[in-house]
């Protein structure tokens, strides 16, 4: 029996409209985005073997239009999935943007864990604030293990100046999942905060994104 023919109610886009998105399973919410299923397969179907093939909702966020090979995940719907999880991810920048400023790192950590939360490498990136601690931009400034060999502070000081940036928030994500800030990133910290504090840029925070909330070094004490 193919979708069409299920009960209104029970039909992932007009439970949808009609519930709103928390009524529907991560796959019901998938096969709203792919629109279709293909010849024996309803896209309820296509989105839970989507999921089971990524090994979850984390890995296919990660990487939507990655490695995951499906038959009836073709070009376009493969599109559909990359353009939802950018809408998402642009969408938390706008509302990050638009506030008056940053007071505390709950304000920048949700939008921080979604830009990296679910990577299978390390990423370390930078927010990047004016002097009233309104956002400016976020920029991905290294990928890899990040250790003191492939954090370059003149590259962190680099983006500062080209972004006119008076302080910065560091986020790097580990994906083990365990946030525990390591003595790596203590190092690492401290060469950064030496060297922005050289052309007036203030350190707030650095968060370690795992598979919780974020974890802040400021809140510990160690900024």
């Amino acid at each position: 029996m193919s979708i069409r023919e299920w009960p209104e109610s029970e039909r992932p886009r007009e439970k949808l409209l009609a519930r709103g998105c928390a009524a529907l399973s991560e796959a019901e919410l998938i096969a709203v985005l792919l629109g279709s299923g293909v010849p024996g397969k309803d896209a309820i179907t296509l989105g839970r073997e989507l999921l089971g093939s990524a090994g979850g909702l984390g890995s296919l966020l990660a990487d939507p239009g990655g490695s995951v090979r499906l038959r009836g995940i073709g070009p376009a719907k493969r599109a559909r999935l990359i353009a939802a999880l950018e809408l998402a991810r642009r969408s938390l920048a706008e509302e990050l943007a638009a506030r008056p400023a940053l007071a505390n790192p709950h304000e920048s950590g949700s939008y921080l864990r979604a830009q990296l939360r679910h990577l299978p490498y390390e990423v370390f990136g930078c927010l990047f604030l004016d002097n009233r601690h309104r956002v400016l931009a976020f920029e991905e400034l290294f990928r890899g293990t990040i250790d003191s060999a492939s954090v370059h502070p003149r590259e962190v000081v680099r983006a500062c100046l080209r972004r006119n940036a008076s302080a910065v928030i560091f986020a790097h994500n580990h994906p083990s999942g365990v946030a525990e800030p390591s003595a790596s990133d203590r190092a690492i910290t401290r060469d950064l905060q030496d060297a922005l504090q050289l052309i007036g840029v203030r350190v707030l925070d650095h968060l370690v994104i795992g598979s919780g909330e974020p974890v802040s070094m400021a809140m510990l004490g160690l900024i």
